[in-house]
């Protein structure tokens, strides 16, 4: 099939996404908390960065090649830590490191995933980045790090922006345990997706292998209270600080929208700050990432900056570069593409991302994407 003709557009995957995977993690994967507010920014602080249109700006083939920390990457995107991956597609996890290793791609795999490190190993290449929700324990910390580092995982990123459960409410309605619990409800959300069900009797039922390999899981755990939270200790600097001295890689701290404390995480020897809101996921009342890039970037002009929140579109990957950011992560576009074909789905969002950037780049007059800021609107009737 060519999927250009009929799934030109990331939205147009996620749309089968949704009728391939049970309602029951649908919800899990699209939702946020509260009124659901924080993804609504997201989208209109992204919608109000413009661009003006290029003219008399010849013939342009748009490069996308990026260096970032230390590594060249032929596109300046990559596949965010997603919690419980294999939820939403069997063996998601195994297909998004196949896919980050053939386009050259960062993957980031969670702590929270549905395969550990040593499962991932022989499929990574050399495009691994560890996402790690921080244990209280220094013994199983010392041995989570030692077991992603052992399996190819060079980077690794702490998420900073969870110190609690959150209640997602839509979630919860949604009826999904962690490990999922076999419901008359849940089974009927599985009759209506033969290839999910089908997949997953292949797979096995999903489980936090990881955490699992520390505490055993309680049945039927609250999706929002898993596991993971019996585990877990809500970081300070200090732990930042052992942290930064046991990893002798790249250090990414994710979760940061307030730019009064970049500078700071700089002094602590971080190596790149990821600008995130959690998608909504775990506050309603956080601003739009967006909105820190320019401060931050204002602060600290030489950080790595990555951003992520809402990301629908290679245009809107140009806008966060256009501010000021070096690289942008996407974690569900990802898991629509696989709801919606598996591995040829999750290639074919790459192919969007990747065709959509040269396209809007070539509208701009952007050659390269150090051009991207000279081609902004400062300033719109609006702002």
């Amino acid at each position: 099939m060519d999927l250009d003709s009929r799934y030109p557009a990331l939205a147009d995957l996620k749309d089968r996404a949704k009728r391939r995977i049970p309602h029951f993690a649908w919800e899990y994967l699209d939702s946020a908390t509260g009124d659901e507010a924080v993804p609504r920014r997201n989208r209109a602080a992204l919608d109000r960065v413009l661009f003006h249109p290029a003219i008399l700006a010849g013939d342009l083939s748009p490069d996308t090649a990026t260096r970032f920390l230390g590594r060249d990457y032929p596109l300046p995107f990559g596949i965010s830590p997603v919690g419980m991956s294999g939820l939403f597609w069997p063996g998601a996890e195994v297909t998004l490191a196949q896919v980050a290793r053939a386009r050259g791609i960062p993957y980031s795999l969670s702590t929270v995933a549905a395969q550990t490190p040593e499962t991932l190993a022989p499929h990574i290449g050399d495009q691994g980045w560890f996402q790690l929700y921080c244990p209280r324990d220094p013994e199983i910390l010392a041995d989570i790090l030692g077991r992603a580092r052992k399996a190819g995982f060079h980077t690794l990123i702490v998420t900073a922006d969870v110190p609690a459960a959150s209640r997602r409410e839509r979630q919860v309605r949604g009826g999904v345990t962690n490990p999922p619990r076999i419901t008359p409800r849940l089974l009927s959300h599985v009759a209506t997706c033969p290839a999910w069900a089908i997949g997953t009797l292949r797979q096995g039922m999903p489980r936090l292998r990881l955490m699992e390999s520390y505490a055993t899981a309680a049945a039927g755990t609250s999706s929002t209270a898993h596991v993971g939270y019996q585990l877990r200790v809500n970081p300070d600097w200090a732990y930042l600080a052992r942290l930064r001295e046991a990893w002798d890689g790249p250090v990414i701290v994710k979760g940061v929208t307030d730019a009064t404390e970049a500078p700071r995480l700089a002094e602590a020897g971080v190596d790149a700050i990821w600008l995130s809101n959690h998608a909504g996921r775990q506050f309603d009342g956080a601003p739009a990432a967006l909105d820190a890039v320019t401060g931050i970037r204002a602060a600290l002009p030489d950080m790595p900056l990555i951003y992520d929140g809402g990301i629908a579109s290679g245009l809107d990957v140009v806008r966060a570069l256009a501010l000021g950011a070096d690289f942008v992560m996407l974690g569900k576009a990802w898991h629509w593409g696989l709801g919606a074909f598996g591995a040829a789905g999750a290639h074919h969002v790459a192919h969007i991302l990747e065709a959509d950037m040269r396209a809007v780049m070539a509208q701009i007059g952007a050659a390269t994407l150090a051009d991207l800021p000279d081609r902004l609107v400062r300033s719109t009737p609006d702002s």
